[in-house]
């Protein structure tokens, strides 16, 4: 069984409000240094057999179609062990 990472995030040139509201938040809970934060999406997917480079095609094709939104977000897929 191989477990395949999709990570998303917003590009960078999109307004990220849910990172700037953590960033607002980390000072008054005592966290100082943290200059930016950016808010995204994980998914872990578990699929039959190994990883092959046709599997992989086959999850990009999901991160691409259903998993991100290719206008405002970025994605990379990697395989976790």
């Amino acid at each position: 069984m191989a477990r395949v990472v999709v990570a998303v995030m917003p590009k960078p040139e999109i307004l990220d409000p849910q990172g700037k509201a953590v960033q607002g938040a980390l000072p008054r809970l005592g966290f100082t240094g943290v200059t930016d934060v950016r808010q995204g999406k994980r998914f872990e997917i578990e699929l039959e057999g190994e990883v092959t480079d046709a599997l992989l095609a086959e999850v990009e094709k999901m991160a691409e179609t259903l998993l991100s939104n290719p206008v405002i977000e970025n994605y990379t897929v990697s395989v976790e062990q």
